[in-house]
């Protein structure tokens, strides 16, 4: 009864909480699967937008956890964050808990400030490509493979067919302006307090203890302990999550099984959980 009538009282008897909306952003980006939602701004977008909407919140905080992936969709879940906090004028807290790597880091770089744990993994910036070579293996089995394209370039990398050295050298060029674009995001963001370490954008990865040494975050801190000591005591942090719709799933992903069987579905997810479990396990996780 009386936590109902609270609100008719005057703001000054209200004994209000201060809420910092939270938004956790994990996972693998972009690795999608017709079973399986990953990381991306279509996952992303609804609790971000709820979150920098709550008008009385004087930040957002948002937690990272992810090994990277794709770098079209960290790039556009960075902008998308600092978009909305531009707009509607808050402040972006990160808080980095196992690690922030390659894309997963990108993500981070859209905090004014970035906090993490002194065992988390934060770097790797840089890109990857891989894959696997089938030439010999279709030779021991006998197999007679047969492609047919229009445009010579059509096979490009196939791993079907020997590695020509101008096509590697062409994905070179493609990674390199990939890379180049993380480095300026990289430097626009962090570049008046990073170190002139030469590896820092090799792709190397270090501890957040590191990290902190580097520039490549502010500080060690966890988010409650940040929130408080920056807003009070009276401050809270509150997740925001997107609401669920179907079985479960989060509404607005932009997943769906239509058209594609249930063993079909089944066989993506489980390469899709193969490639995220490889993520993970090059940063030790």
């Amino acid at each position: 009864m009386l936590s109902s009538l609270r609100r008719y009282l005057p703001k000054r008897f209200r004994n209000e909480k201060l809420v910092v909306p939270v938004v956790r952003l994990q996972g693998a980006i972009g690795m999608n699967s017709p079973m399986r939602t990953g990381l991306s701004l279509a996952t992303a977008a609804l609790p971000l937008e709820k979150a920098f909407s709550i008008k009385k919140a004087p930040a957002v905080a948002i937690i990272v956890n992810s090994p990277g992936g794709s770098p079209v969709q960290s790039r556009l879940i960075f902008k998308r964050i600092r978009d909305l906090a531009k707009e509607n004028e808050k402040e972006v807290l990160v808080f980095v808990e196992d690690v922030a790597a390659s894309g997963g880091y990108m993500i981070s770089l859209a905090g004014d400030e970035i906090f993490v744990d002194p065992s988390s993994i934060v770097g790797s910036i840089g890109v990857v490509a891989a894959g696997f070579g089938f030439t010999e293996l279709i030779k021991k089995v006998g197999v007679d493979r047969r492609v047919y394209t229009a445009g010579e370039k059509k096979v490009t990398l196939d791993p079907f067919q020997p590695e020509v050295p101008e096509d590697i050298e062409y994905l070179k060029t493609l990674q390199q302006e990939i890379h180049d674009t993380f480095i300026d995001i990289v430097k626009s963001r962090r570049g008046d307090i990073l170190t002139d370490d030469p590896d820092l954008f090799t792709g190397k990865f270090w501890t957040g203890r590191k990290a902190v040494e580097l520039g490549l975050v502010d500080g060690i801190g966890d988010l409650r302990g940040v929130i408080r000591d920056r807003y009070g005591d009276k401050a809270e942090p509150k997740l925001v999550a997107a609401p669920r719709g179907l079985f479960g799933r989060k509404a607005g992903l932009g997943v769906a099984l239509s058209g594609k069987s249930l063993t079909e579905g089944l066989g993506q997810d489980l390469i899709a959980a193969v490639e995220d479990r490889a993520l993970w396990m090059r940063y030790g996780l």
